[in-house]
This record gives C-alpha cells, sequence and structure tokens, in this order.
C-alpha cells in the first residue's frame, strides 16, 4: 500500500483528500495544527477503509511545524508517495491594511513551506524513481489581486518548473488552482460570503476526484471545473491593466467583507 502525506488535513480541500485516498487505499499521513481533530479523523478513516493513518501535528507558520514535515517526508524506511500540500489562508484587508506580521505568516506557509516540504519529498520520491506531489494554489494565481493571489502565483510557477526539471524522473508534480470552494477557508479568514453566487462554488469531494484525475493523466496545472477554465479562457485574454482593475473591483464585491 502505498502512502499520501496531506497538510491541512482536517477541513476543506485537505480532507477531501484525505476521504478520497483513504478510499482508494492508500495509507495517510495527517498533518494540521489540531491533534485532537487529527486524531478524530484517523480513527474515522481508519474504521471506515481499514487503512493505516498517522497523526502529525504541525504549524507550518513555524520553524518547528516545517522540519516536522520534512523529516518524516525524508524517511527512507516508511516513504511517502504522494505529497499533497493543501496547508493555507487568507488575511481580510488589502494591501497596507493587513500588518506585516501576518503577511510574512503567509507567505511562509505559502511558499517557505510549499517549497521545503516539495523538495524533502521529491528527493526522496526521485531516488526511488516514482511519486507525485499536488501543491494546492488557487485562481487567485492568475489575476492581480494582492499578497494572497502573488504568494498562489508563485506555487503555480514553482510547480511547473519543478515539473520540467523533474521530467522523466518518475516524479509527477501539479499545481491544483480550485476557485471558491465550501470550506471553513472565509469564515477563517473573517470574510462574508453571504454575496458570492451560487453558480461559483465548488463540491470539494467533486474537486478532489478531478485533481486526481489531472495528476494521473500527468497534467501540471489543474483547473478541475469547466466553469473555472472558461473564466481562465477569458482572464488570458484581458490585457493586464483592465484586468488589474476588473480584479480589484471582484475582490471588493466577492472578497473580504
Amino acid at each position: 500500500m502505498t502512502t499520501a502525506l496531506i497538510t491541512g488535513s482536517t477541513a476543506g480541500i485537505g480532507a477531501a483528500f484525505a476521504r478520497k485516498l483513504a478510499a482508494q487505499g492508500h495509507n495517510l499521513v495527517l498533518v494540521a495544527r489540531d491533534t485532537k481533530r487529527l486524531r478524530e479523523q484517523a480513527t474515522e478513516l481508519h474504521d471506515r477503509h481499514g487503512i493505516e493513518a498517522e497523526v502529525l501535528t504541525a504549524d507550518l507558520a513555524t520553524e518547528t511545524g516545517i522540519a516536522a514535515v520534512e523529516q518524516r517526508l525524508g524517511d527512507r524506511k516508511d516513504p511517502v508517495d504522494l505529497l499533497v500540500n493543501n496547508a493555507g489562508f487568507g488575511n481580510k484587508g488589502r494591501y497596507l491594511e493587513v500588518s506585516m506580521a501576518d503577511e510574512l505568516t503567509m507567505l511562509k506557509v505559502h511558499i517557505e513551506a510549499v517549497l521545503r516540504l516539495t523538495s524533502a519529498a521529491t528527493e526522496s520520491m526521485r531516488s526511488r524513481g516514482r511519486g507525485g506531489v499536488v501543491n494546492v494554489a488557487s485562481v487567485a494565481a492568475f489575476v492581480p489581486r494582492g499578497t494572497y493571489g502573488a504568494s498562489k502565483a508563485w506555487v503555480v510557477q514553482f510547480t511547473q518548473g519543478a515539473a520540467r526539471d523533474l521530467a522523466g524522473s518518475g516524479v509527477r508534480m501539479m499545481a491544483l488552482c480550485p476557485g471558491f470552494v465550501r470550506t471553513e477557508f472565509h469564515e477563517r479568514a473573517g470574510m462574508g460570503t453571504d454575496n458570492i453566487p451560487n453558480w461559483m462554488w465548488l463540491d470539494a469531494d467533486k474537486l478532489v476526484a478531478a485533481a486526481l484525475d489531472d495528476l494521473a493523466r500527468g497534467r501540471t496545472v489543474s483547473i478541475p471545473d469547466p466553469r473555472y477554465k472558461a473564466l481562465m479562457g477569458v482572464v488570458k485574454l484581458t490585457p493586464r491593466g483592465l484586468l488589474g482593475g476588473v480584479s480589484s473591483r471582484t475582490g471588493r464585491k466577492y472578497g473580504p467583507q
């Protein structure tokens, strides 16, 4: 049986990955900050699917947390075959309204942790000639909209570049770029969601199923929904100056309240 490590596993997209991979028979390493929720999740997945679910409590906004997950990914005796870098969060407020400390924390989780954990995982995977990494980004990566979008743009560019460098090694790399998903993300950030149209919401379980299909096909970027694929097609054709204004207005309408 193969093993998948999922960061931010207790809610939202991370929890959907855990459910899907457990149902497929993968053993899991579940990573999050809340030990109680991790243990409850591990027990439920073990009892339902008969898989082994290891709990690793780690805060990826800290050096200690990142190092603990790096160490687990580097374990050659009990290797991880699939890494899902899902942990992340949003800050409420425009640029200069958010404290520098909070901005830097976001960059540590979205960029430093993703870089270090991906590197720890792929080094081991390359030596075995197989493995996969899914780095969860966002469609916000494709529009000029604040620090969150900029950090996710880095995730997409990094993943695509790493995928090219690892071509032929047996290691697959993919950036997953969802739109609005019904999770705890917006609530934790204090963001209102009542004004987001129903058609813009995605189901986490369907999103994960589509993402895993895209990974199996060898895609390096996954936008797993026809609605958002169409929107991103329009984005590619829109001049950057105009896109910045539209993105700013849309962010005020559908973003933090």
